[in-house]
């Protein structure tokens, strides 16, 4: 990628580790014309960090990209003597989830999640695996001990998937009554820290955790908003925050607090206007979206945190997206807030 995407990504990682608890002792990025295969950043590159971080005090190294088992693997055993671990870009993002989740759902989500990032990287990696099985009190001559962890995650996927089966069936039904009952129900969608938690409270009133930091929501939440032409209210639900280059199987978890998107008759589509790549960030909703088969879902832009941008930048964004629906609200100010409930009752 280039340098700037680069840079970019690794701020926003470092927000990652900060959000997790974590703090930044060494930044390290390489000019690289492709991945190394067996450690993704080179043996020796591995080697340095390993001393640098040593004599830093570092614990983890954390590799800014989705690695194969294999390369987790291999990085892990070469820094093991430097008495560091080594972590993936997902691994982080499934530490903060699991440090987040609030219900039993979103924990079986991101139990899920982990077994289907982790699961390869647990068997098969070492020699210790790959030995046969054979002998008193073990399962049967020829079978590897990698293929007994390979049906017990299989076994444990299956039972955490029926588990959530209930959850999702006791939505489903809450979703037929408000239909019935002719609600109304508006999704909040947009980048993580957008604000789309402070939006949701400012609408409906609710008291939910608001926090400056990388996915603080991981359950859906949902609140009424009273529409004043109609006498009517809407249901509100925020969603998860969307990140660039979210694998599938981290948004397939999280088909909870996602399924209220899919059902939504409007979108909420939340952007951080003072966020200098707000632009960028417009952009990974949109595949996201698109990946969730929501592009057809009637949408409305949501400019938030206008109270920290220039006029200029105002004009900047109108002039931008004339042809998009779209509002600007600051939320902690409480600016914009009916402009945006007669846009939604209008949508609705």
């Amino acid at each position: 990628m280039d340098r700037r995407h680069a840079m970019d990504r690794m701020e926003e990682l470092e927000e990652l580790v900060n959000t997790y608890g974590g703090i930044v002792i060494v930044k390290q990025w390489q000019k690289r014309k492709a991945p190394h295969p067996k450690t993704y950043i080179g043996t020796g590159k591995v080697e340095e960090l390993g001393v640098e971080g040593r004599e830093n005090g570092v614990s983890v190294l954390i590799i800014n990209d989705q690695l194969k088992p294999r390369q987790v693997y291999d990085v892990g055993e070469m820094l093991r003597p430097f008495g560091i671990q080594v972590w993936d870009r997902v691994d982080l993002i499934l530490k903060i989830f699991a440090k987040h989740a609030k219900t039993a759902e979103s924990k079986l989500e991101i139990e899920l999640a982990s077994i289907r990032h982790m699961g390869p990287r647990i068997f098969g990696m070492g020699m210790e695996l790959s030995r046969q099985g054979g002998g008193t009190g073990t399962r049967g001559q020829g079978e590897t001990n990698s293929e007994i962890m390979k049906r017990h995650l299989k076994e444990k996927e299956r039972r955490i998937k029926k588990k959530l089966e209930k959850f999702k069936k006791g939505r489903s039904l809450a979703r037929q009554g408000r239909r019935r009952r002719g609600l109304k129900t508006v999704s909040i969608v947009g980048y993580t820290n957008a604000g789309k938690t402070t939006l949701l409270n400012a609408l409906t009133g609710r008291k939910e955790y608001v926090a400056n930091e990388l996915f603080a929501t991981l359950d859906t939440r949902v609140g009424q908003l009273y529409l004043p032409e109609s006498y009517s209210t809407a249901l509100v639900s925020d969603t998860i925050g969307f990140i660039k280059d979210l694998p599938p199987e981290l948004l397939n978890a999280f088909s909870s607090t996602l399924s209220e998107a899919v059902e939504a008759d409007l979108l909420l589509q939340v952007i951080d206007a003072s966020d200098k790549d707000y632009k960028q960030h417009i952009e990974v909703v949109d595949e996201i979206l698109e990946r969730l088969g929501l592009t057809e879902t009637k949408r409305l832009l949501v400019f938030s945190k206008i109270d920290g941008i220039s006029k200029n930048t105002k004009q900047e964004i109108q002039e931008q997206y004339k042809e998009t629906q779209h509002v600007f609200v600051s939320a902690l100010e409480r600016t914009g807030l009916d402009t945006l409930t007669s846009a939604i009752e209008n949508s609705l």
